[in-house]
């Protein structure tokens, strides 16, 4: 079973968590603070890490940027789970990379879905293949984008969704098939998630940016530069 690290300050969630965790079968660590998950990230190196944001030693954003700029962590996927709910916070976690990021007070049956679909949408697929289109080259098998033969840093979840619209070039994608398949979202809720996460992975693109198209009220599309 894959092995989660759960870093909140307080004792109290972080049993909650485990407890629920522990019953679905998950392996599991802890920690109080940010140096001391950091410490545990490097050695252990998880499937997946639950972050809250107000930690003493290291706050939960400082703690991200540096699992993000470390070699031994960087891909490691990140739910957030904090008391931090205004707007502001949320764009700002999903806009640094987070793969999800939850409220509290929160439902246990919600984490261990969000969970679920998290580790579903990281874990590497089972085949090595390549998909080349134009100047992108995407290694499925290791979740890397090589775009004018120079690796892009992508996070799991901004692969997945650079795919999926890659792989149907020119066919137009809705917000909610694109909220379904990455972050399993199946009902009709209004989420900035995808926005945002489509705002940071053209940034990344630079000039092949534009190769996502916004179709207003609807969705998104793969068109190669000068189609």
């Amino acid at each position: 079973m894959p092995t989660i690290l759960i870093v909140d300050d307080e004792e109290d969630i972080r049993e909650l968590v485990s407890l629920n965790l522990a019953r679905e079968g998950y392996d599991l660590l802890e920690a109080g603070d940010g140096l001391v998950a950091l410490n545990l990230a490097r050695k252990q190196c998880p499937d997946l890490i639950i972050l809250d944001l107000m930690l003493p030693q290291k706050d939960g954003f400082s703690v991200f940027r540096d699992l993000r700029s470390d070699s031994r962590t960087h891909g490691i996927p990140v739910l957030m789970l904090t008391a931090r709910g205004k707007l502001d916070d949320r764009l700002a976690g999903l806009q640094m990379g987070a793969d999800d990021y939850i409220t509290k007070p929160f439902s246990p049956k919600e984490l261990l879905l969000r969970v679920r679909n998290v580790l579903r949408r990281t874990k590497t697929p089972p085949s090595a293949t390549v998909v080349e289109v134009g100047n992108f080259r995407l290694d499925k098998n290791h979740l890397k984008l090589h775009l004018l033969g120079e690796e892009i840093d992508l996070t799991a979840t901004e692969f997945k969704l650079l795919l999926l619209l890659i792989e149907s070039p020119g066919v137009t994608k809705e917000r909610a098939e694109l909220l379904q398949k990455v972050w399993g979202y199946n009902d009709l809720i209004q989420t900035r998630t995808l926005d945002t996460h489509i705002k940071r992975l053209r940034e990344k693109l630079g000039s092949e940016g534009g190769s996502i198209e916004t179709i207003r009220g609807v969705g998104y599309r793969f068109a190669l530069s000068g189609e």
